[in-house]
C-alpha cells in the first residue's frame, strides 16, 4: 500500500476560470435570435492554441475568489465589466488532457447582457468579438463543450 506522499507525486493542477457571455436582444417582448456569444482570439505567439478563438478566461491569482477571477479576466481581455452582475456556474472541467500546457482545471461561468456592448481585445488576446452561437465552432481547449453546456442552461433554466 502506498502512503499519501507516494500517491500524490505530481504538482497540483493550475486553476482557471472561463466565462460564456451571451447577448440577448428583445424584440416586442420575445428573445431575438441568433443569440450572440463573446469570443476572444488568442495572440499568434500564445503558448497554447495560437490565433484560435476561445472563451474569455485565465488563471486564478493567489488569494482570489473564482468569481472575482472570472470577472477580472473578462474585463482584462475584453473591456466588458460585469461587476455586480450575476454569474451562473456552468460546470467544472477537469479532463487531464484539456490543456496542452499541463494539468489545468477550469471553472466555467455564464452571464447574459442586453444587446452587444462594445468590446475590444486587450491583455493577452488579439481581438474580442460577438459571434452568433451557431458560428462559434473550432474553439480552443474544450471551450466548444463549455459553450454547448452553457447554451443548454441558457435555454432550459430560469435566469
Amino acid at each position: 500500500m502506498l502512503n499519501v506522499s507516494e500517491q500524490h507525486t505530481s504538482a497540483a493542477p493550475d486553476i482557471t476560470t472561463d466565462v460564456v457571455v451571451f447577448s440577448r436582444r428583445m424584440n416586442t417582448g420575445h428573445l431575438e435570435e441568433p443569440i450572440q456569444v463573446l469570443l476572444v482570439r488568442r495572440k499568434p505567439d500564445s503558448d497554447a492554441y495560437p490565433g484560435a478563438w476561445a472563451l474569455p478566461g485565465g488563471y486564478l491569482d493567489p488569494g482570489e475568489r473564482l468569481t472575482t477571477a472570472a470577472r477580472r479576466e473578462l474585463r482584462e481581455e475584453t473591456g466588458l465589466d460585469l461587476t455586480g452582475g450575476p454569474l451562473r456556474l456552468v460546470g467544472i472541467y477537469d479532463d487531464p488532457e484539456r490543456d496542452p500546457r499541463g494539468r489545468v482545471i477550469t471553472v466555467a461561468y455564464m452571464a447574459t447582457v442586453d444587446d452587444c456592448p462594445p468590446v475590444h481585445g486587450r491583455d493577452d488576446v488579439d481581438a474580442a468579438q460577438w459571434v452568433p452561437v451557431q458560428e462559434a465552432t473550432g474553439l480552443a481547449f474544450d471551450h466548444g463543450r463549455i459553450l454547448t453546456d452553457a447554451e443548454w442552461q441558457f435555454w432550459h433554466t430560469r435566469w
